[in-house]
């Protein structure tokens, strides 16, 4: 039976590849309105998501646990603006970040070395993330939903490999 402690590293686990698949639905949502840019930039997001996923995976298994899977709820799949998508993104990854340093606490309360190291390198990665997001929302704004504007950050975040 699985600690506190590794039952919530299953569960961020499981919201890492849920967060994936939001990312995807994303994706969709803005490729279905010709931003090919953004939905790349959401699609790229997405698959780092699964990669974080993997982290834990492969950790999970190296510390002699079995990650388990839990079902996903459907994402949702239209907004009113390309600023709401990446509103709620930003969102979503400041929740990713409660959630890290939450575990982080745990592991450090339980003296759990092991997880204090492996949980440093996604703390570094949320100030990343929410930064780029933060950053992104912050331009859609100014750009107050103008097309050439838009046109313009669509392919600038379309460079995002």
């Amino acid at each position: 039976m699985m600690s506190k402690l590794m039952e919530k590293m299953n569960e961020q686990f499981n919201f890492e590849l849920s967060s994936g698949y939001i990312y995807l639905a994303m994706s969709a949502f803005l490729k279905d309105q010709d931003m090919d840019g953004f939905a790349n930039f959401m699609y790229k997001q997405a698959e780092e998501e699964f990669e974080h996923a993997m982290k834990f995976y492969n950790f999970l298994f190296e510390i002699d646990e079995t990650p388990e899977y839990d079902a996903m709820e459907k994402p949702k799949a239209k907004y009113e603006s390309f600023t709401e998508v990446f509103e709620t993104a930003y969102e979503h990854e400041k929740e990713v970040s409660r959630r890290i340093r939450e575990l982080y606490a745990m592991a450090q309360e339980e003296k759990n070395y092991e997880v204090i190291g492996f949980l440093g390198w996604f703390i570094e990665e949320q100030i990343e993330e929410e930064d780029s997001f933060r950053t992104i929302v912050n331009r859609l704004k100014r750009i107050d939903g103008k097309w050439n504007g838009l046109y313009i950050f669509d392919r600038e975040l379309g460079q995002r490999e």
